[in-house]
């Protein structure tokens, strides 16, 4: 099976902490010079010296901000003049939870450009490269609710699922260029994101963060949540030259949880 990505150039979007980190060293780990991208700079420096680095690898960073995606796209557009991505992962954080029924519509217009737009702009800004270069991989990681809606995550519900069907339609048009274009779609994973979702469910009931975790864990087959490396494993295959034919998928990573096929 083959693995190796050396000489191939990631764009890792979000990738300061959690699934976007565990991603760009596993990336790292596989020979790929990986570009970080994310808002704050200290923590991208600090990740950046963190990856593995063989023999003529080298990685870089850029600094921009999904919730403002007319500079991230200014960003990304003049790093890859000169600088051809052949995988791109897109990955943000998710919005607030609360009830579809009770959320402003400038909450949805928020996480569709935070996550939709914001998206399409990376995607925009990679094929040209991964054309000429005749290798393209995007992976969107997303959210097992694009298969299965989750309580109380109404607008992330609904935004995931745009995201998703998005992808679906690259992954027809770009095909032919041999671009892939896949999800993944990771169930309760242990990252500052869950447990802020936790701590939130917590105020809310009343019940312990502990009780929730375990409440998480116990939904799942395998009575664990992931860690984030367990994710970026899927990822990192996805990537690789040995995904080659797998393309406009979804990815469940989440022991099981999820109900449907």
């Amino acid at each position: 099976m083959n693995l190796d990505l050396s000489g191939k150039t990631a764009l890792v979007c979000g990738s300061t902490q959690g699934i976007g980190k565990a991603c760009a060293e596993e990336l790292a780990e596989l020979g790929t010079n990986v570009t970080l991208l994310a808002r704050n700079e200290g923590r991208l420096k600090s990740c950046m010296e963190g990856l593995k680095l063989h023999e003529g690898q080298s990685h870089n960073y850029l600094v921009a901000d999904f919730s403002n995606p007319d500079q991230l796209k200014q960003v990304v557009n003049n790093y890859v003049d000169k600088n051809p991505i052949h995988i791109l992962i897109n990955n943000t954080g998710g919005p607030p939870g609360g009830l579809a029924i009770n959320a402003d519509t400038d909450e949805f217009l928020t996480a569709f450009n935070n996550h939709l737009i914001c998206n399409h702009h990376l995607a925009q800004a990679v094929t040209p490269g991964m054309k000429r270069e005749g290798y393209g991989r995007i992976i969107n990681i997303i959210s097992t609710s694009v298969k299965q809606p989750l309580n109380g995550l109404g607008v992330s519900n609904t935004v995931r699922g745009a995201v998703a069907n998005w992808s679906k339609t690259l992954a027809n048009e770009l095909g032919q260029f041999n671009i892939t274009v896949n999800n993944v779609l990771p169930g309760a994973t242990n990252t500052v994101r869950l447990q802020s979702i936790a701590e939130n469910k917590a105020q809310k009931t009343g019940a312990t963060v502990e009780s929730i975790f375990e409440n998480f864990a116990n939904a799942v087959p395998m009575k664990r949540i992931a860690e984030a490396n367990e994710v970026a494993n899927a990822v990192a295959f996805l990537a690789s030259p040995a995904a080659s034919y797998i393309n406009g998928i979804n990815v469940p990573v989440d022991g099981g949880r999820t109900a449907c096929l």
